[in-house]
């Protein structure tokens, strides 16, 4: 009789949860992009406490780090072994930076461009990965280092984006307190309604959050002065 290894029977465990993980996802989902995502919230938790049980832990984080790489790919971090000091660099970059790259510039963004559709504080779905997050800062046109243009973008693509609005948008992260941030162009966000998310370091941003989205903390709305405007209606 063959011998069944761990590997195999990892494997085998994955490809039997498959099938009823559908099915799941298909009973709790809805027509919504809203109703989908707390589906998926749902399974996930569910799923994260089986694993614990029954799963091997370094299976699992190999899983979860492989899930997690494919974001990061997304939004222009993902790396080689060989690239991962320059691709911790410009991560770092992304929470905070006195160049002004990806949405961290303090200059004053008034008056607002016409062609800037979202304002800091709305609740946005990225388009690809449907993952919800919260605007937290916008520039008129992408601002970021050529190392990372060049990584997210191809040549015709990078053309394109310079010119188009960019938003810094934080993502709740795999783990119930990490947080993922991101630097994505107008176009792969859509604004979302009758959702608050639960993402760490919000408050840093926003006093509280008004049924449809975010108010600014008076020092974020200094910056971005007319994307407050509304909310004193």
């Amino acid at each position: 009789m063959p011998q069944l290894t761990s590997t195999a029977l990892l494997q085998l465990v994955l490809l039997l949860s498959a099938l009823p993980a559908q099915y799941l996802i298909s009973r709790w989902s809805g027509t919504s992009a809203a109703q989908r995502y707390h589906a998926t919230t749902r399974f996930l938790r569910m799923w994260n406490e089986w694993r614990t049980s029954y799963l091997n832990v370094t299976a699992w984080m190999d899983w979860a780090n492989q899930h997690l790489s494919k974001f990061k790919s997304l939004v222009g971090l993902g790396q080689d072994d060989e690239e991962a000091p320059q691709s911790f660099a410009l991560e770092s970059m992304m929470y905070d930076n006195d160049q002004g790259f990806f949405g961290a510039s303090k200059e004053v963004r008034s008056p607002r461009p016409l062609y800037v559709f979202l304002r800091v504080g709305e609740v946005v779905m990225e388009r690809k990965g449907h993952m919800v997050g919260v605007v937290v800062s916008w520039d008129p046109e992408m601002r970021a280092p050529a190392e990372w243009v060049d990584r997210v973008y191809s040549n015709s693509e990078g053309t394109t984006a310079v010119n188009t609005p960019h938003y810094k948008v934080l993502f709740s992260g795999p783990g119930p307190s990490s947080l993922l941030v991101a630097y994505l162009p107008q176009t792969q966000l859509e604004r979302i309604t009758g959702m608050r998310p639960d993402i760490p370091t919000l408050e840093n941003y926003f006093t509280h959050f008004d049924g449809e989205r975010f108010i600014m903390q008076p020092w974020l709305s200094e910056i971005y002065p007319e994307d407050g405007m509304e909310d004193a209606k």
